[in-house]
């Protein structure tokens, strides 16, 4: 008999009886401990009291899932804009399908996801910046499909994500008899691992979620016992998300130069803010960290074709947050370069290699070649679950590539002949020899990145494993990469242990 968590990975969308869901910014309460008084705050004091605060409440709050998405979008929204955050309109429910909110001007700030009622509530990002509205998911197959359609995208994003839907369909499945909740989230877990092959952040969620599963003995009856672990885990790698992140742009802040008479200007590839990562950002949230440090900056956004997630995404953001910012055709970065008016580079990642390879999105690549070229600092941003230590190097990173309308088309509108042969890879490889530092959330990382990297990520599990009352499940005596068994065969297969965090786009 089929299952309907994974018989919904098809490639058309699930459907939905309620349709999607419109949301406006929510309120930020302007007294809470998290949020902030005035754009003049120490970075420093604030993100590392907010980040005190996040862990006091995940000792208490774990598995209160909708109380952990308040803190997030709150606290976002306070940073982002701390004047707008008292003003901005509350959290909508759900209302008619075809409604949609068209931000005027800044509001505020939302998470790219939310739940209610059982169901997660993700912003559509492929209808922004035009169109504010929610697509809602309700199991791991119907989250792997937008996942895939990059209804949500960003390799935090997707992670964090990924770890809710698999919850949920073992939720779904928590009265279900054991042989049939096996072959449900085993199955589930394989469709969300290859709904984006590059990231590795989405395979280290997944595995999280699954290692509670299999550590509760896979044909138990008590399913509610199984749900509730599941969803534990999963809300405990959002809290480390939210906590990771501020942390990483304390310390990227310190990089950036000063030229003292003018503002900073800083070059951004892709999407990098809180739509892709769930809370900050990583490159973006340095750039949105020094500007309520009060720092003057000049943001450049390349469009990224062909998806154009910087024109489309991340000038919404920084529209929202009121950072000051122009959209730079792809092909322009290297004229502004050679004019000198680019003092530093902050790109993302979707996967780091033990020897310092970074796989982003498609471009990356050759903005790396003409920094080198022109002397202008090259920053890569992410998180130690990013980093994938068991992957020697970018040789053996898959590089997923992607369909041939996103090339021959535009919203639909062909803009190339019929019939014309495509290649659409949708990252590349920068070599560690042209990246200046990994800035993570345990600080900035220098070459050799061969033990910089096995650090960061040891001291990272360290702090989470002090931490009083948090306890992520991350097993000491994890396999071997070849010892690994695939989620849906049960076959051995390669993959990086649970102890070590993955990494993504």
């Amino acid at each position: 008999m089929s299952d309907p968590d994974t018989d919904r990975t098809a490639a058309t969308p699930p459907t939905d009886p309620a349709g999607p869901a419109t949301d406006v910014a929510p309120t930020a309460d302007p007294s809470s401990e998290t949020a902030p008084t005035s754009a003049d705050l120490g970075r420093r004091r604030f993100f590392r009291a907010f980040a005190g605060e996040l862990v006091q409440t995940a000792a208490t709050m774990v598995g209160a899932a909708q109380a952990l998405q308040q803190v997030s979008v709150e606290a976002a929204s306070a940073i982002l804009n701390p004047e707008g955050a008292a003003t901005a309109a509350t959290a909508a429910a759900p209302v008619a399908p075809t409604a949609s909110v068209t931000p005027s001007g800044p509001s505020g700030f939302r998470t790219p996801f939310r739940e209610d009622g059982g169901i997660l509530y993700l912003i559509d990002q492929r209808r922004l910046p035009d169109e504010l509205i929610e697509y809602p998911v309700r199991s791991a197959g119907e989250t792997a499909w937008a996942i895939r359609e990059m209804v949500v995208r960003g390799a935090p994003a997707i992670g964090q994500v990924a770890a809710i839907g698999l919850a949920m369909s073992a939720e779904n499945q928590r009265d279900g008899r054991p042989y049939a909740r096996k072959a449900t989230i085993r199955g589930s877990a394989n469709a969300l691992i290859n709904a984006r092959p590059t990231a590795v952040n989405l395979r280290w969620a997944v595995e999280r979620v699954l290692a509670r599963y299999t550590e509760l003995d896979e044909l138990s009856e008590d399913g509610v016992a199984i749900a509730d672990a599941m969803r534990e885990e999963a809300d405990r790698i959002v809290f480390e998300a939210t906590t990771d992140h501020g942390r990483l742009a304390t310390f990227g802040v310190d990089i950036l130069p000063t030229p003292g008479d003018r503002p900073v200007r800083i070059l951004t590839h892709c999407n990098t803010g809180p739509l892709a990562c769930g809370q900050y950002g990583t490159a973006l949230g340095v750039v949105q960290a020094a500007h309520h440090a009060g720092r003057p900056l000049q943001v450049w956004v390349d469009e990224t074709r062909p998806y154009l997630q910087g024109a489309r995404l991340t000038t919404w953001e920084l529209a929202q947050a009121g950072v000051p910012h122009a959209l730079l055709p792809d092909v322009a970065a290297g004229h502004l370069m050679a004019r000198g008016e680019v003092d530093v580079i902050l790109v993302g990642a979707d996967r780091v290699a033990a020897n310092g390879d970074t796989a982003n999105k498609v471009g990356t690549y050759t903005l790396a070649v003409l920094a080198r070229r022109h002397g202008s600092p090259f920053y890569v941003c992410a998180p130690t679950s990013t980093i994938d230590l068991a992957t020697p190097d970018g040789a053996a990173i898959e590089i997923e590539e992607r369909r041939a309308e996103e090339v021959t088309e535009f919203r639909g509108v062909r803009i190339a002949p019929p019939g014309t042969e495509v290649r659409n890879p949708s990252f590349d490889v920068t070599p560690a020899e042209l990246i200046t530092g990994i800035v993570t959330e345990e600080g900035v990382i220098s070459a050799p990145y061969e033990t910089g990297l096995p650090a960061a990520v040891a001291d990272a599990a360290a702090r989470w494993a002090a931490t009083p009352g948090y306890h992520a499940f991350r097993p000491a005596d994890a396999p071997a990469a070849a010892d690994r068994v695939d989620p849906a065969t049960a076959e051995p297969a390669e993959a990086q242990s649970a102890a070590t965090p993955p990494v993504t786009d």
